[in-house]
């Protein structure tokens, strides 16, 4: 791996090795940029680092100091906060769905949400790409703007097949994928062998990832990561009109790293708290929050689960988790008492999950313990329910700190009456699809899944922290490449979107002037503002 001195001004600086912060330090390498990237977690191993043990990877998941709040608070953990080179795609699922058209223009359409500054169609381009890179295997897809996947669905395992029967005897269209998880060898990546573990790590690398797709090959091209390593502060010039570089902590030493660009790719928490405690004389309550938008319409989805019991062995582990799924109520439904929608696919708790899932029904002992006994005999549904955005769903600064002196970030979330409404129906689609498969008993939980928001794109700098292209508003060579950008969240895991997002925006930064953007009237005397 390259290495560069804090003395040296790098093209771009990216706080963040995740979906987007891993795809625009490759495809910026790739243009002949010179880039470092800060990572707070480790550069993984996946034969020394991982293991077939859901309590033993628990180190892969975000566990600094969080505070959260609202009527509705959103559990930190294993299903929406990564930690590592590679970020929560580590230990996703794998499943890769495009955003819907309708996805863009939630507020014209639907009148709720917000509409993107861009359509599905400027981002068409990047998807298709990005799925031929991971690669994705599924069956051709019917929703949104139908299309092919490179590679075909995988075998179907016992949690598929009760989706599928149940899906059929209710007239529910389904389908097998989309998965980046290749259905045969893909250069040096072998073949899945369906061990269960996608959430926890994928020990031999079938399943695409950061960490083993785009990394090799920005590494390749002369960047260099620095894991380890907590971006605790962006630095500006006097006039706080042009990024300079980013303040960091490695091995207890305060370092600066200067920059050219500076890009921020550390997700819907931790990319609104860094901004947030990057104050300064030109920004008082936070960097590029002058329109207080830093930290607000932070959305995550709700992810009910409902588990049905069969007379046969499912053995629901022995495949990809979100092995098919269904995209049938996706969109809004005018005869619904709600707005937008939702989708279900197969989920595959392995046994601590599951007994999580069956505690969280009140069975405790001796009950628990024959719930666990017959794990074997459930299959498992999960709904993502498209939550909407709202103002007062943010992250601020806790009086708490964390081990780096640096205030933590305080999640506030509370759903609205039709966030409620959603959920409800799509407990009652799950529990529909188990008992017309022949389930005898059927559980639900409430969950929540993913984050987005935060940083959201926009026309102009009254409705958002970045444009089209991912630029801040108020200081044009800080960008923010990452999740939390997103104006609305879809039905849709969100990783698929996010490296689309990036592609097009590393191409468009690509086409502008390597050494960064001139600050209007004040180019001469800011540092890095070279043309």
């Amino acid at each position: 791996m390259r290495h560069f001195d804090d003395s040296d001004e790098v093209d771009l600086v990216i706080v963040g090795c995740g979906a987007g912060g891993s795809v625009l330090a490759q495809r910026m390498a790739r243009h002949g940029w010179t880039v470092v990237v800060l990572e707070a977690g480790p550069f993984w191993n996946p034969d020394a680092d991982w293991v077939s043990d859901e309590a033993g990877s628990r180190h892969l998941y975000w566990t600094e100091p969080r505070v959260i709040s609202g009527a509705d608070p959103v559990p930190m953990g294993s299903n929406n906060s990564g930690r590592g080179v590679g970020g929560s795609m580590v230990h996703y699922a794998g499943y890769t769905p495009r955003f819907h058209p309708s996805d863009f223009t939630t507020l014209t359409q639907d009148g709720v949400g917000a509409d993107w500054p861009i359509d599905y169609q400027d981002l068409k381009p990047s998807y298709e790409r990005l799925e031929q890179e991971l690669p994705v295997a599924g069956q051709y897809w019917p929703w949104g703007d139908p299309h092919a996947y490179p590679y075909a669905p995988h075998p179907v395992g016992g949690n598929g097949e009760i989706f599928l029967r149940g899906a059929a005897a209710l007239g529910v269209e389904a389908r097998v994928g989309p998965v980046a998880i290749m259905n045969g060898r893909f250069g040096n990546r072998p073949h899945c062998v369906y061990r269960g573990f996608c959430l926890q790590g994928c020990k031999v690398n079938a399943k695409a990832s950061p960490l083993i797709t785009h990394v090799p090959d920005a590494l390749a091209h002369g960047v260099e990561i620095r894991a380890d390593t907590m971006a605790t502060r962006v630095e500006t010039d006097r006039q706080g009109r042009l990024a300079t570089g980013v303040r960091y902590m490695r091995g207890g030493r305060e370092s600066f790293q200067r920059a050219r660009n500076v890009a921020v790719a550390g997700y819907s928490i931790e990319t609104p708290r860094l901004l947030l405690n990057s104050a300064n004389p030109r920004f008082p309550e936070g960097l590029c929050n002058d329109h207080d938008l830093v930290g607000r319409y932070l959305m995550v989805q709700g992810a009910p689960q409902t588990a049905g019991r069969f007379t046969e062995e499912i053995r629901a582990y022995k495949a990809p988790p979100p092995e098919v799924s269904t995209e049938a109520f996706y969109e809004t439904d005018p005869g619904k008492p709600y707005r937008r929608g939702f989708s279900i696919q197969t989920v595959s708790p392995l046994p601590i999950t599951w007994a999580e899932h069956v505690a969280a029904q009140g069975h405790w002992g001796r009950d628990l313990r024959r719930y666990m006994d017959d794990y074997i005999h459930w299959a498992t549904l999960g709904a993502l329910c498209e939550l909407l955005p709202q103002p007062g769903n943010r992250v601020t600064l806790a009086g708490e700190h964390d081990r780096y002196g640096l205030p933590v970030a305080d999640f506030s979330y509370t759903q609205c009456d039709n966030d409620r409404r959603l959920v409800k129906a799509a407990t009652g689609v799950m529990e529909d699809l188990l008992h017309a498969a022949g389930a005898s008993e059927v559980m639900t939980i409430d969950r929540y899944a993913h984050l987005v928001g935060g940083c959201r794109m926009a026309d102009d700098p009254e409705h958002g922290v970045v444009d089209a292209d991912l630029r801040t508003f108020a200081i044009p060579n800080l960008l923010i490449t990452d999740g939390s950008v997103m104006p609305t969240q879809g039905s849709a895991n969100p990783a698929l979107t996010i490296m689309a997002l990036v592609d097009r925006a590393a191409a468009r930064l690509a086409g502008g002037a390597r050494g960064g953007l001139r600050a209007p009237e004040t180019a001469t005397d800011a540092p890095g503002a070279r043309a």
